[in-house]
């Protein structure tokens, strides 16, 4: 956006870089992927876009897709049902998925095939009220297969937090704080974990419904943090000593990286506008101030925009094609949104319109197709069977 301050993009520190340049090894991050080919002729959108901001291109290189071919399918098909209250899924390195639920805290494994379901294990002092409970699941690709660890986001009893779960023998081992303090309420409670490919986790947070949170650099609400695998301040944060990635947040709920390593993050608007932002590091994205395309000096304006009856975002990841995939709650739909060869956006699509209800979370499943988490058993109205996980074939994503 012009006028919209920015710092030097030399790039931050890669912890591989850090670490003296360990290899990330096999495992795929849940909703990443750079290979394939293809569009969908869908309905668009009534979205609106702006100048495309600068990208962020993190050190090192994407990882590997979770399949080298993609599975042939010829039509939408149910990896999982039954669910209660599904929030976030993530890929492990044998092809398993596990699946947090908002509400019980129980993190659920489920067969690289699919149909096969167990509980893993619960996560302990979870505070399920309003919109909080246990929501973002995440794994290191750089030290999975020699340190099994399960990253968590959840609601607590006076705050937001995440914490590593150790897994012993594919059970829950000891559970250990490593964010603490982050603002919760009864909305806007963030709530995404994804390591990005510099190797850092970054984690979403939302501003409570406290709308002051997100312009104080000195509170975790309403912001990106980019952090190490204990929780400290990542090398190369752009405040000198803090979390915080980017802020002016209102409730960021998704993230992901496109190959060039260009961050994305969704996020939820309050009466107006949804909005799909580029991510620049030290960035203020403009809440409360700004919703939506203002062209306000000193914020950054979102690429794109959606009503919020057509959206409420939620979870996004980079399709096989390279577009943004983005599931969105009260719109009950998957949006695709083109990503240029300069990172610029296309037209959005709008795929699934009603079909499933509401999505929760879209990633890359074990056989290369793209898989979503529906969310209609805490609101909306459900289905025999919801709520599901779905693999959809190629002639519906691209």
């Amino acid at each position: 956006m012009p006028g919209a301050p920015r710092l030097p993009q030399t790039g931050p520190l890669s912890r591989r870089a850090v670490l003296g340049g360990g290899a990330l090894g096999g495992l795929a991050l849940a909703g990443c992927s750079t290979s394939g080919s293809g569009s969908s002729g869908s309905a668009t959108s009534s979205s609106a876009t702006a100048p495309s901001s600068s990208s962020t291109t993190a050190s090192g290189s994407a990882t590997s897709t979770p399949s080298s071919t993609r599975a042939a399918l010829s039509a939408p098909s149910d990896v999982v049902t039954r669910l209660e209250v599904p929030w976030s899924g993530v890929l492990l390195p044998d092809g398993t998925v596990l699946v947090s639920e908002r509400e019980s805290a129980l993190v659920k494994r489920i067969a690289p095939g699919g149909g096969s379901v167990e509980t893993v294990g619960t996560v302990e002092s979870v505070d399920p009220s309003g919109e909080g409970g246990l929501l973002g699941l995440a794994v290191d690709p750089a030290t999975f297969a020699t340190r099994p660890v399960l990253y968590a986001y959840f609601t607590a009893g006076s705050d937001n937090r995440v914490v590593t779960i150790a897994l012993d023998g594919g059970r829950f081992g000891a559970q250990t704080p490593i964010i603490t303090g982050i603002p919760k309420g009864s909305i806007h409670n963030g709530g995404r974990l994804k390591f990005g490919p510099d190797g850092f986790l970054y984690v979403t947070t939302g501003e409570s419904g406290r709308t002051g949170l997100s312009q104080d650099l000195k509170n975790l609400g309403g912001k990106i943090l980019r952090v190490t695998t204990s929780g400290e301040p990542a090398p190369g944060n752009p405040f000198p000593g803090s979390r915080v990635w980017t802020y002016g947040h209102r409730n960021v709920q998704g993230i992901a990286w496109s190959a060039s390593g260009q961050m994305w993050a969704s996020e939820f608007g309050q009466d107006t506008w949804d909005e799909l932002n580029v991510i620049t590091p030290g960035s203020n994205y403009g809440w409360p101030d700004a919703e939506g395309i203002v062209g306000q000096n000193g914020f950054i304006d979102p690429v794109r925009q959606w009503r919020t009856d057509e959206a409420s975002p939620s979870g996004i990841c980079i399709g096989p094609d390279g577009s943004v995939l983005m599931a969105a709650l009260r719109g009950e739909s998957l949006w695709k949104i083109p990503v240029n060869a300069d990172g610029s956006t296309g037209e959005p699509q709008r795929l699934l319109d009603g079909q499933y209800g509401r999505l929760r979370d879209v990633f890359i499943g074990p056989d290369g197709n793209v898989w979503i988490i529906t969310n209609n058993t805490a609101r909306g109205e459900p289905r025999d069977g919801d709520d599901r996980i779905v693999k959809l074939p190629q002639s519906v994503t691209g």
